[in-house]
């Protein structure tokens, strides 16, 4: 009796630990594929717990026959959907219209029968537990602590070392090894017709779990393939992102994916890049110290490096990223920025980061920040006026900084929010725009401390200071400051500033429609 009253416990603590990672799986599918974590991981966890009480109410009219096969049926099932789970939501995203009510519908399931689990250990204990103060004891403090394992497993190890689809098979391993191991304390219990069912459906999903861990790379080809035009030649999940390179076998392009998102392709990079770098060179007399903040690419690093230029700080939360970035074939197209003796590489949150420049007094000729759109949280405190006031700080008083600013015309909401966001701390500022062909018509900003009649002046007289550009010159910068009339299609007077109190650009990010372009 003991025993069994044990391996209940045991199963509650594996499952309490399989259940969250189950949320954290589909959190984390669904961020890479629509964007806005903080929202996603919000929704799907909500709906998960519940269906979690749904299914706890529901269970009530679960007769007390067979329980134990019950809760073996359960485990089972979740098992098999939870192998599934990552291969369904990415099958669904490609080839469904209907996305939402398969990614919602499946976070429900998976989340009703996680409500059922408990409650049924909880009846099936009863024969063994006299007192219900002891049976809620042993199940409730098992299935708490199982969680806080899982969350610990999540971070540390399965995030670390294996892919998205792989962690899927491996939950689903604790799962149906819960299954079995109940099959094998309560074997009298169960009836000789259905010992073999049983256990066959327990060497099967178990064989499909085990192939799923080791053949997991071509399910991730074939899902990259049908997820983008072009053939994929590098993937990686990191900590912080999906990282993936494909290169067209034609003209050999490359382009650079984050979780989903394109971030440059190598036949019009130097466009963006030489915009986004050299106008801030040419408006400065003399540059010998400049942060970079972002561009993990290398790319920015790359048209900073052709000025000689003291010491140059980039800051990028991702150091895998960097490591990609240093490799082919990532470090041809950047010429192997991050190996100059000038550069240093800090992996660290900018946010927080400033904070130690402030206070060592470390000031900056130039500032270029070369970050993802703002469509989370994360990145939506590195738009706002309490970030931009720190890089006030520690930019020199003749100083440029340089920001991508998304675009004017396809997320004018967004484009305006930041613009008003760095003239609320202080800033004057000298939006430009030009049309990137894999990005559309994109939007930069320059904002400086001095008085708008020396930048006047400083534009009149614009002469780039280098020759060896691909793509900018001084008559294409200059007519890049001309905006067409009415191409900002809101009414910039009712924007109101970012702010990490209240992060009004995700709303205006989202308004834009982005995802959809």
């Amino acid at each position: 009796m003991e025993r069994k009253r044990l391996w209940l416990s045991l199963s509650i603590l594996s499952t309490g630990a399989s259940g969250l990672i189950y949320e954290y799986l589909l959190s984390t599918v669904s961020s890479y594929i629509i964007g806005n974590s903080i929202e996603q991981f919000s929704i799907t966890i909500a709906l998960m717990l519940f269906f979690m009480g749904v299914a706890g109410y529901i269970q009530k009219n679960i007769s007390d026959t067979n329980l134990i096969l019950k809760f073996i049926g359960i485990e089972i099932t979740l098992s098999f959907i939870g192998a599934l789970s990552v291969l369904i939501v990415y099958y669904g995203y490609i080839y469904s219209a209907n996305f939402y009510l398969i990614y919602y519908t499946l976070s429900a399931f998976i989340g009703f029968l996680i409500g059922l689990e408990i409650p049924i250990v909880l009846r099936i204990n009863e024969k063994f537990t006299q007192k219900l103060k002891e049976n809620i004891s042993f199940i409730y403090s098992a299935d708490f602590i199982g969680a806080f394992i899982g969350a610990l497993v999540w971070v540390f190890v399965l995030l670390k070392f294996f892919s998205i689809i792989q962690i899927g098979f491996l939950t689903s391993l604790i799962n149906i090894l819960v299954a079995l191991g109940t099959f094998l304390v309560f074997y009298k219990k169960i009836s000789k017709n259905l010992k073999l069912i049983v256990f066959s459906l327990f060497l099967s999903i178990i064989a499909m779990d085990i192939l799923g861990v080791i053949f997991h790379k071509k399910l991730e080809r074939n899902i990259y393939k049908s997820l983008f035009e072009d053939p994929v030649i590098f993937h990686k999940k990191t900590v912080y992102q999906d990282i993936v390179i494909t290169q067209n076998p034609v003209n050999k392009e490359y382009r650079l994916y984050l979780n989903g998102n394109l971030q440059f392709c190598s036949t019009d990079e130097a466009l963006y890049h030489e915009l986004l770098v050299h106008p801030a060179f040419s408006l400065k007399d003399s540059v010998k110290n400049v942060l970079i903040i972002g561009g993990g690419d290398g790319l920015a690093l790359r048209e900073v490096l052709k000025y000689p230029v003291k010491k140059v700080i980039l800051v990028d939360l991702d150091k895998d990223m960097i490591n990609v970035a240093k490799i082919y074939p990532l470090a041809k197209i950047n010429q192997n920025s991050f190996f100059s003796k000038n550069v240093k590489v800090v992996n660290s949150d900018a946010y927080s980061f400033l904070d130690t420049l402030i206070k060592k007094k470390t000031k900056f000729d130039i500032i270029i920040v070369d970050l993802p759109d703002p469509s989370n949280i994360n990145l939506a405190k590195l738009y706002s006026v309490e970030f931009y006031r720190k890089l006030y700080f520690i930019l020199e008083f003749n100083g440029i900084l340089t920001i991508q600013a998304t675009s004017p015309f396809f997320a004018p909401n967004t484009f305006s929010c930041i613009k008003k966001s760095l003239k609320t701390a202080k800033f004057n500022i000298l939006p430009y725009h030009y049309d990137i062909p894999s990005f559309g018509d994109w939007g930069f900003i320059i904002a400086y401390k001095y008085k708008r009649a020396k930048m006047v002046h400083n534009i009149q007289n614009f002469h780039l200071n280098i020759d060896n550009l691909k793509y900018l010159t001084d008559e294409l910068f200059k007519s890049s400051l001309v905006f067409p009339k009415n191409w900002i299609r809101v009414n910039e007077k009712t924007i109101e500033a970012n702010s990490i109190f209240n992060p009004v650009i995700i709303d205006y990010y989202r308004q834009d429609n982005i995802f959809n372009w």
